[in-house]
């Protein structure tokens, strides 16, 4: 008999429990980096909605004098020469006006802006309803709309209304997707090394980004339509296997395996032969009603009723009733989270929109090359979110962990803004190490802080507050995400140096809000690592 191949024996050493959880973990990272892949393209487009029309005038310009010499019966051709170069070469309208800066930022601010607002009713109306329906229904408007966008580069629209709208309803939408998946990885890894396995997790983040600025950078300068269109029906796509296949919770398999174990003598429900103070009663099969998984475990297969001991009979406590706004802002750590989330939101989302464009100026590249380059800052990224995973787990220190990383970021984003002049290379390492230590922070806070006060042991096992403190954080987090890009357009106009020095400031800030947790975590006579602490299954 031939041996098993090991990549067998591999397999088959993961029990049932650890293949559905592995399963949860790749699709609910696969599902979140749809998300973010559909949110990357218009960061990249925008150099293409208004393009640096230098070289495009000075080859009007060079049309015209050869126009002229060439006598005066063809006089009026140098001003239609010019009128095409300018009118059909350079920038799509209504961008193509010298406040395009503050266009193009007011379109970040809708969509961010209607993000924030609609993610603080998000978790609460998630927490209400089933997260697999709740999330594939998101996801599929949201492809809706993301594909809109691109087609207005196909039908010709002009309007800036028409793109505000879009951004706007796409935000609103687009907030079914961070509670739900939170709750759902959550509740398939309730505890143990959770700053590790959110770290690993959360990547999903700079993973989207990457993929979204490489498939929107392919067609950017041939047909930027399509860079919103392909993503708009990748994240549909990924909506439909959300419907088929997402798992909620642990919990929600006990039917299909309770009714798998016996097929011929199917557990249904149980009703006891007798009446309080008799000295027998049975425990019976019935046929065509509803039981317990743990009641059918605890019957033998082999019999029809079962005799038992007088027993009192104690109702099963109902589900817990969801967590009300105000409750969850008194989890303590909450708010101090939140607040530093807005500052530390508004840094990484400040790059993710205005980062390609920045790279486009200042290094002189095109819309595919600087699109490509900012992928780097999300390589980081992913490298420093695992980085503060692990560290905190380590340590057991979650709000020291996050101090550290923001303490140095604040002088690396300074120096970023000098390196970038000095050629590509140390433009590469910068973008690197700048993207771990922002990114590092909002990775940690959104996913395993989140997880860990959502599960506070204030809230005595009541696992159903996870989505609505998620949210709150997540939340107060997008509102620093919808000012980073709006303050970015109205700086940027004094020039780049004064973005930069915002983004150092709300460092800073961020630092501050986490000051009183920070020393608490110091003070504490016998830390203990995050693994080891003991969390509620939920």
């Amino acid at each position: 008999m031939a041996t098993v191949p090991p990549g067998i024996r591999l397999l088959v050493s993961f029990n049932r429990d650890q293949w559905y959880r592995a399963l949860t973990f790749i699709l609910t990272f696969l599902l979140y980096t749809s998300f973010h892949l559909s949110r990357k393209p218009i960061s990249i487009v925008k150099s293409e909605l208004h393009k640096n029309c230098s070289s495009v005038n000075e080859l009007a310009t060079i049309g015209a004098s050869s126009g002229a010499s060439s006598g005066a019966g063809s006089g009026q051709q140098p001003s239609l020469l010019t009128a095409h170069l300018t009118d059909m070469d350079c920038s799509w309208k209504p961008f193509d006006k010298r406040n395009y800066k503050q266009l193009l930022g007011a379109m970040d601010y809708s969509f961010l802006c209607a993000y924030a607002v609609g993610m603080y009713l998000s978790g609460i109306i998630g927490e209400r309803l089933p997260i697999r329906l709740y999330l594939t229904v998101g996801m599929l408007t949201s492809g809706l709309f993301t594909c809109l966008f691109g087609l207005g580069y196909v039908y010709n629209i002009h309007s800036l209304g028409f793109y505000i709208f879009v951004q706007v309803a796409n935000g609103l939408v687009q907030t079914t997707g961070w509670p739900s998946v939170v709750t759902c990885i959550s509740n398939w890894f309730g505890k143990g090394r959770r700053g590790l396995i959110m770290g690993l997790w959360n990547s999903h983040t700079s993973v989207g980004n990457i993929l979204g600025s490489l498939i929107a950078g392919y067609w950017v300068s041939s047909n930027w339509g399509l860079s919103f269109i392909v993503p708009g029906l990748i994240i549909a796509a990924m909506g439909v296997v959300c419907f088929l296949f997402l798992i909620e919770h642990p919990n929600d398999l006990k039917t299909i395996h309770a009714q798998n174990s016996s097929p011929g003598k199917r557990v249904q429900d149980k009703s006891w032969n007798g009446v309080n103070g008799h000295t027998e009663m049975y425990l019976q099969y019935k046929e065509g009603k509803a039981q317990s998984y743990d009641t059918e475990l605890l019957l033998p297969r082999d019999s029809v009723c079962v005799p038992v001991q007088p027993v009192v009979v104690v109702k099963r406590e109902s589900e817990p009733s969801p967590i009300s706004f105000m409750g969850a802002l008194r989890i303590p750590g909450v708010i101090e989270f939140s607040l530093c989330l807005l500052f530390a939101k508004l840094v990484s989302y400040t790059f993710l929109f205005w980062l390609p464009l920045y790279i486009t100026k200042a290094a002189h590249l095109d819309a595919k090359k600087a699109g490509d380059l900012s992928t780097l800052f999300d390589v980081g990224g992913i490298v420093g979110g695992i980085l503060a995973g692990v560290i905190s787990d380590k340590l057991g220190k979650r709000a020291t962990t996050c101090a550290v990383m923001l303490l140095l970021a604040a002088p690396t984003l300074y120096g970023f803004s000098m390196i970038s002049e000095f050629g590509l290379g140390p433009t590469i390492g910068m973008l690197l190490v700048c993207g771990g230590l922002v990114n590092g922070p909002y990775s940690l806070i959104t996913t395993a802080v989140s997880a860990d006060l959502g599960t506070h042991k204030s809230l005595k096992g009541n696992a159903r507050a996870l989505s609505t403190v998620a949210a709150i954080i997540d939340g107060t987090g997008s509102v620093g995400a919808a000012l980073g890009p709006l303050l970015a357009g109205l700086l940027s106009a004094g020039g780049w140096d004064q973005v930069f020095y915002m983004l150092m400031t709300a460092d800073f800030l961020a630092l501050l809000l986490l000051l009183r947790l920070v020393m608490k975590e110091l003070t504490t006579n016998k830390s203990r690592p995050i693994s080891a602490v003991e969390l509620k299954e939920h």
